[in-house]
Parts: structure tokens; sequence; C-alpha cells
């Protein structure tokens, strides 16, 4: 049974992962960028594959690979985890697909 055009992509699951990838399930969230995250970017917002299960620390680390630039606030961003702040440390985070993680730098500059 072939239908043209339908399930050709073989590349990363972007939903939930599959037994394929050895049990670490990634997922595809969105990432909003603000303030001088979004100047050092040159985005607004842009989706990335992560995955499922992080702590907050390497999900920084994951976004810090695709824009190294980013390194230079490490030390003064928060994370918004479905409209929920998270500090930079340990903590597990549990995504799903099509969550929202929003990069917030400090805004004034106090």
């Amino acid at each position: 049974r072939r239908s043209p055009g339908r399930r050709r992509r073989r590349g990363p699951v972007s939903k939930g992962g599959s037994p394929r990838d050895g049990g670490s399930m990634s997922c595809q969230v969105s990432v909003l960028y603000f303030a001088r995250s979004a100047e050092l970017t040159g985005l607004r917002c842009e989706t990335l594959s992560v995955p499922r299960q992080i702590t907050s620390l390497q999900l920084w680390e994951e976004i810090v690979k695709v824009h190294p630039r980013l390194a230079v606030i490490r030390d003064q961003v928060v994370f918004a985890v479905r409209q929920e702040y998270v500090l930079l440390g340990d903590q597990l985070l549990v995504l799903q697909p099509g969550d929202e993680v929003a990069i917030i730098p400090p805004i004034s500059g106090g």
C-alpha cells in the first residue's frame, strides 16, 4: 500500500519519539526569545527538538548549542516553561510537544 507523498519522512520524530531512539524520547517545543536573547539570536521564536525529560540547565545547554552567542547571558537568564518561571539548575522538566519555553534575560539595566 503506497500513497504518494505520505509517510516518507524518516527524520526525527516530533511527537513523543520512538523506540529506536533508545528511550530518550524527544519532542518539539516553541522557544520564545525576549529582550537581549532576541538580539543575540536574531529571532523572536523558533521550534527546537529537545529531550522530553531534561533538566532546566540541560535545556539551556541544548539551546546554546544552536545559538552559542547566548552563552554571555547564562548567569542572568530565567526560563518560563508553560508560563511558569524556572531557574537554571537541576530541576527536571517533563516537556510535551508544543510546550512554550521562554528565554527571559533581565529587562532593566539595574
